[in-house]
């Protein structure tokens, strides 16, 4: 089947489904890993060695707390069905132990936390369509982490649209899934030691 892809999305999310669903998705190779958002394929790049250690870290630290509380982390790549025109693999993502069972053998439908980590080729892409998608879902929380400018983008999703939360005092605690904490100082600590 031949199949175009976007490297690139629009400037502006379309406003209409493409032609696209997850059986094509399902019937396309391994490679190269790409993903279908609102009946749309796009190119995902080879991540860089800082996009894999900031995502690693965050992973580790969500598993800690999932660990503790009978949560699920789990971190790329992984395909996640949001719907039927919409198949994605966010960097890291975290189930409350209430909704630990929609991670079965496929996992259908948003986890409570979805974080991504920019990176040049995804940072439109994660900041436009799949914010667009995560804030549609059930997903409670969204967090965008800029690993360059060492900052993370906290949001809360309030009726369909997410909205931004700033950390306090240097840490971040969620309302929204109050056993969620991220010490921020010593997050950017960690990834100036494992690539200096």
């Amino acid at each position: 089947m031949a199949v175009p892809f976007l490297r690139e999305p629009p400037l502006a999310p379309s406003s209409d489904l493409g032609p696209f669903r997850r059986e094509d998705y399902e019937a396309l190779p391994d490679e190269p890993r790409c993903e279908l958002i609102f009946g749309r394929f796009y190119l995902s790049p080879s991540p860089s060695p800082l996009h894999q250690a900031v995502a690693l870290l965050l992973w580790r630290r969500l598993h800690e707390i999932a660990v503790r509380t009978g949560g699920l982390a789990l971190a790329a790549p992984l395909d996640i069905a949001f719907a039927v025109h919409s198949v994605v693999q966010p960097d890291v993502l975290y189930f409350t132990a209430a909704r630990r069972g929609v991670a079965r053998n496929r996992i259908e439908g948003a986890p409570d936390l979805v974080v991504e980590v920019l990176s040049p080729g995804t940072a439109r892409r994660d900041r436009g369509e799949k914010l667009a998608l995560y804030a549609g879902s059930s997903a409670r929380e969204y967090w965008v982490v800029d690993p360059l400018e060492r900052q993370i983008e906290f949001m809360v999703n309030e009726d369909g649209r997410f909205v931004v939360v700033l950390p306090e005092g240097g840490e971040y605690h969620s309302k929204a899934l109050p056993e969620l904490h991220l010490d921020l100082a010593e997050l950017w600590s960690e990834v100036g030691k494992m690539l200096p």
